[in-house]
């Protein structure tokens, strides 16, 4: 079993226990679950940068990325920072995250919030509603065709935004439907931990124009990013990057600032 495949296993013993805890009455019955969400398709659609910034205290390819700021510090530094969103990283397990996380980062920014979770069951994406999120990622490789349909549906049910994340050309063609807003291209490779920016590149032809292409992990440089904008991406997703700094906010306005001077030159 890869790494992915044991996280997916896991994830659906949680979400087992989980259910047995807390009953969807009482995640719809949140103070949040009423709110109108953010766009975040939209705001990458207008904005020269694209950044949407991660808060994430480790990885499985990275024991720990930062620990010691506070959800709070992170995210408002990246909205000052003029970030377009933020991902916030609720699995616990594997990435040191929580849906607290994503209730701080709510009530201190006025972002879209994405929640980057591993989703195998609507009762996820109920969560994310009730803990302020404004959109869902679905991963292709751990999820069917049928149920990405079903989960991406049930998600603009709730009006929440779905980012689809895919590796390779079979994942993105079972995956294309209107219930999708981005299509994300992850560069790191789920299998190895590699990453190659050429995951990118090659997929970017295939992506339809209606969906806002996003190029995710692996992005550290001003160069990358410039590279990858021919190609048609919007949104560029950032988080060990700014994480393992000692000023994430800081870290990131560096770089927007460094980004938008090198768009207008």
């Amino acid at each position: 079993m890869n790494i992915l495949d044991k996280i997916i296993v896991d994830k659906k013993r949680e979400v087992i226990l989980k259910k047995s805890i807390i009953p969807v009455s009482q995640l719809e019955a949140s103070a949040l679950f009423e709110r109108e969400t953010i766009s975040l398709s939209k705001n990458l659609r207008n904005s020269n940068s694209g950044i949407i910034a991660e808060h994430k205290r480790r990885s499985p390819s990275r024991a720990e990325i930062n620990y010691s700021f506070t959800v709070e510090e992170v995210v408002k530094g990246y909205e000052n920072a003029g970030a377009c969103g933020i991902s916030v990283l609720t699995d616990g397990k594997y990435f040191g995250g929580s849906l607290d996380d994503l209730l701080l980062a709510r009530a201190s920014v006025h972002l879209p919030l994405l929640r980057k979770e591993f989703i195998v069951d609507e009762y996820q994406i109920l969560e994310a509603k009730a803990y302020g999120a404004d959109l869902i990622l679905l991963i292709a490789a751990v999820l069917t065709r049928d149920e990405i349909k079903s989960l991406s549906e049930f998600a603009k049910s709730l009006g929440l935004e779905v980012l689809l994340e895919v590796h390779n050309l079979e994942e993105l063609d079972k995956s294309i439907m209107p219930t999708l807003d981005m299509i994300g291209v992850n560069n790191r490779n789920l299998k190895t931990f590699e990453v190659s920016l050429d995951f990118s590149k090659q997929l970017a032809s295939q992506i339809p124009d209606e969906f806002v292409k996003v190029s995710e992990s692996g992005i550290s440089s001003i160069e990358a990013i410039n590279e990858l904008k021919p190609y048609g991406y919007k949104g560029f997703l950032i988080g060990e990057n700014f994480m393992k700094t000692k000023n994430a906010g800081e870290a990131a306005t560096e770089f927007i600032n460094n980004l938008n001077t090198n768009f207008t030159n």
